[in-house]
């Protein structure tokens, strides 16, 4: 729900977005409740997948999971474009991302074969 309310199945009850047990809804909000599935999945604390340790793993849902992980993600995106920035301009000349460096590569490759 909209609300963040949820119904606990195992105990019978609703709960609010901590866990904590209330009330249930009002008829409209049950009326456009929907049912939904949660996939868990398990996140390191500390972004190293080798420790397994029970204290670094959490079961995250796949959003909350992302939003953990956001941070390592832009990051290990940043060093990737690095090193293919580098590889670029060590075998392939200036490296040019985007559809635009695509469209100048077939250029300069289509004039060399025209030759």
């Amino acid at each position: 729900m909209a609300s963040g309310l949820w119904f606990d199945v195992g105990t019978g009850n609703w709960r609010d977005t901590k866990g904590r047990k209330t009330g249930g809804p009002d008829l409209i909000d049950l009326i456009e409740a929907r049912e939904t599935r949660v996939v868990l999945a398990a996140a390191h604390l500390d972004h190293d997948p080798r420790n397994n340790r029970l204290s670094n793993l959490r079961a995250l849902c796949q959003r909350c999971h992302l939003v953990h992980d956001r941070a390592w993600h832009a990051l290990q995106r940043r060093l990737t474009w690095k090193s293919r920035y580098a590889l670029g301009d060590l075998f392939e000349g200036p490296y040019r991302p985007g559809i635009l460096g695509v469209a100048t590569a077939q250029a300069d490759a289509g004039s060399a074969t025209n030759r």
